[in-house]
């Protein structure tokens, strides 16, 4: 049975989309142009991009969804079924599922990544491509990031090297991992408010069985991806003629030239800079993110 869309914005509608050896929850909201929102982790779920992206669901039908073995889309996924390969089947599924010939794709963090990986595989099912925040597309440039965070916040490298060793946090203690997202995310969250509305929104999705589930599926995809000597989308990315539009933070804990390797590769990509903000624009600046969005579509 495929989706019923209604016309009401202002009501989410939510269900399963029946895929491969699962069922993908999805939250629906909005009209008119499609736009499949990619969550980051890959350890999370779509809960903590909310309420801010909704904003833009007076202009767009947001489509959420939760990735394969994570938050509502868990039930009966193994940590070692979940690929690349399956992460892109499953976009396809979901697009198949709503009856899109294509749709535009929003990744943030880890989800731009898997938007970038997804385009390279179905170009042509993608009409518009915006990276929020993006991961590196290259593990060259996933080094720089590593290099990066050890530069500037050596003594969180410390206190959350001595979490991750607590074995409170290695048992997927929610509150345990909590403390640990709190200290890691502090240097991109500057103002308090941010941060512990961020957390407190990681905290509520969070179980000690979710916890480990979710983080033996990151350790794979890290192997995959970003661990791999020779992962690197880069070059690849020059094929794509998709309109695409790239958001950055000022003090994201991801370089800017990361951020900007993926701009130069995408002939034609939009790059722009949101000042004093870090890795979590659409809560740091949810105003200027809507405009940008809105902007690129109208222009594009």
């Amino acid at each position: 049975m495929h989706a019923t869309f209604q016309s009401n914005s202002s009501a989410p509608r939510e269900g399963l989309v029946p895929v491969r050896d699962a069922e993908l929850y999805y939250r629906e909201i909005g009209q008119g142009q499609h736009v499949i929102v990619l969550h980051g982790g890959p350890d999370f779920d779509h809960t903590y991009l909310l309420p801010e992206m909704d904003r833009l669901s007076d202009s767009f039908r947001l489509i959420y969804y939760d990735q394969r073995g994570r938050g509502r889309s868990a039930r009966n996924v193994r940590p070692e079924d979940v690929t690349i390969r399956s992460e892109i089947e499953d976009l396809e599924s979901l697009r198949e599922y709503f009856q899109l010939e294509s749709a535009a794709i929003l990744g943030h963090s880890w989800g731009g990544l898997l938007a970038m990986e997804y385009a390279l595989h179905h170009p042509e099912r993608v009409s518009h491509m915006i990276l929020l925040n993006t991961a590196p597309a290259s593990h060259d440039d996933f080094i720089r990031l590593q290099q990066h965070r050890r530069k500037r916040a050596a003594a969180d490298i410390e206190k959350l090297n001595a979490l991750s060793s607590d074995a409170r946090y290695q048992a997927g203690d929610p509150d345990a991992v909590a403390a640990y997202y709190r200290i890691h995310f502090r240097a991109t969250l500057r103002q308090p408010e941010h941060l512990e509305k961020l957390i407190n929104r990681l905290r509520s999705s969070f179980t000690k069985e979710g916890i480990l589930k979710a983080r033996e599926i990151e350790k794979r995809l890290m192997n995959e991806t970003w661990l791999s000597n020779e992962y690197n989308l880069l070059p690849q990315l020059g094929q794509l003629t998709i309109p695409t539009l790239i958001l950055h933070g000022e003090y994201d804990h991801i370089p800017t030239e990361c951020a900007l390797h993926v701009a130069e590769a995408i002939h034609g990509a939009g790059f722009a800079m949101l000042n004093d903000c870090g890795h979590f624009s659409y809560l740091q600046r949810p105003d200027e993110v809507r405009k940008e969005i809105v902007d690129f579509f109208y222009n594009s």
